[in-house]
């Protein structure tokens, strides 16, 4: 399983054609306490770029974009009774969808582990 990342903090693990997508443990250090997640349905189309899901936190409200097009095969239904397990466990039970890949062309523009941590570090 490959594991990518977009300057938006989201990451995707890539297994086949099916990517899951979730925010970054920098991204949820940043938003602060998850109080509320809005998860795409099952069936949408997503196409890069687009917004993918809504959360929000004691600080803010955040949109997660899609970080590839295609379609949403699978969502994390524990989440909007639970919102804190992206805090907990950001890159693991925290994951928001999973989507099939349309194009994996598009996965050429992410960052992989190495380069998504030197960009953390140059944000201060």
């Amino acid at each position: 399983m490959t594991t990518l990342y977009t300057k938006d903090h989201e990451y995707l693990s890539i297994d086949g054609d099916t990517a899951t997508v979730g925010i970054t443990d920098y991204a949820q250090n940043s938003l602060g306490d998850v109080v509320f997640v809005e998860l795409p349905a099952v069936g949408k189309q997503l196409t890069k770029g687009g917004d993918a899901a809504v959360v929000e936190s004691v600080k803010a409200a955040s949109d997660v974009y899609a970080p590839i097009s295609g379609e949403v095969v699978a969502v994390n239904d524990k989440l909007p009774d639970a919102p804190g397990t992206i805090n907990e466990d950001p890159a693991g039970a925290g994951w928001f969808f999973k989507i099939r890949i349309k194009d994996k062309a598009e996965l050429d523009g992410l960052m992989d582990e190495a380069a998504y941590q030197a960009f953390v570090a140059e944000l201060g």
